[in-house]
């Protein structure tokens, strides 16, 4: 890294009081605009910068790094996943990788949980019909009903920090916590959770009354929840996702949720980001899915504390020291 002070290029706005922390450190470069760069420009700004602090938004892929110039040593990604990141040929390339884990995790909890309250109990379907005329006629024994979460079961798939995190909150609301994950958890944590590890996941779908999706995107869990999958959930079971879109094969879901094979979904993540299934926002007019616009890490508090990890992760890179967030292609 240069003796002076590094050439940082930020690609989307973030919070005033980060933005100004980064000023004073480094030599940045902002995007007042808040516009998402393209390909091309992206790969512009790799050929410039010591450091690129991209979003989830940017797809740092193959070609873009194929344009990057000797001085870029960091990407230290503004976000908990790095999916958006061929971090492979970073690092094939000499170029460190970082991101921002664990300051995310309470902020998506409760998004997921917010969902899991939603869909069933029709939360946003009730608030839509006062907003639209106020029309409403008083209580009524049989009108807007929805499903009792008490007692039914959630199965997590991905009992990480966020999964984990899910399960304290469902536990709380009295669900029965199951959970699916590459590795099984801790004896204390299933104890602490009154969680139950199913080594199969399509054993466990088939038997749930809720799943959360709660994994990080990954080339092994692309379309995790396939056609096939998804086939197997009870038709009175509903589906959240808080993860990332890819996860779930979109098409295979909309079409069980038109042809009512499962009884509804909470999104807040899709697969073609920032495109939405138009079939998906005809489905939420009928209350029978609830879309959120990647919402769940959403929080003044949050995005402060993710730039706070940029910087730390900068600043050790250029003092020459392993910054804290590094990623290896093991961890992927």
């Amino acid at each position: 890294m240069p003796k002076t002070k590094p050439l940082v290029i930020v690609t989307r706005k973030l919070p005033d009081i980060v933005e100004t922390r980064m000023r004073e450190l480094f030599n940045t470069e902002l995007n007042d605009d808040n516009r998402a760069l393209t390909q091309d420009e992206l790969a512009a700004a790799v050929a410039r910068a010591d450091v690129l602090v991209p979003t989830v938004t940017d797809r740092i892929d193959a070609g873009v790094l194929s344009h990057a110039g000797d001085n870029l040593k960091l990407i230290a990604n503004f976000g908990n996943g790095v999916d958006n990141i061929d971090v492979d040929t970073a690092i094939n390339r000499g170029i460190t990788v970082t991101n921002t884990p664990a300051v995310l995790t309470e902020d998506t909890a409760d998004m997921t949980m917010a969902l899991i309250l939603a869909v069933p109990r029709r939360l946003t379907e009730g608030a839509q019909f006062l907003a639209d005329d106020g029309s409403w006629e008083g209580w009524s024994p049989t009108w807007m009903l929805g499903h009792r979460i008490w007692g039914k079961r959630l199965g997590i798939i991905g009992m990480g920090r966020i999964g984990q995190a899910v399960a304290r909150r469902a536990k709380a609301f009295g669900l029965s916590i199951h959970y699916h994950n590459r590795r099984r958890v801790r004896p204390e944590i299933e104890d602490a959770l009154e969680a139950t590890y199913w080594e199969s996941l399509d054993q466990m779908l088939a038997r749930m009354d809720i799943i959360s999706v709660n994994c990080p995107h990954t080339p092994a869990t692309y379309h995790l929840l396939s056609a096939r999958r998804l086939k197997l959930m009870q038709p009175n079971s509903y589906l959240v996702n808080t993860s990332r879109g890819e996860v779930i094969d979109e098409n295979a879901l909309t079409r069980m949720l038109e042809a009512g094979e499962i009884a509804g979904a909470g999104l807040d993540v899709f697969e073609h980001e920032p495109a939405v299934n138009p079939k998906l926002i005809k489905l939420a007019k009928t209350s029978r899915v609830v879309l959120l616009p990647h919402m769940g890490s959403a929080t003044v508090e949050g995005r402060v504390d993710m730039g706070e990890k940029v910087i730390i992760n900068i600043k050790t890179f250029v003092d020459g020291h392993t910054p804290p967030d590094r990623i290896l292609p093991s961890m992927l």
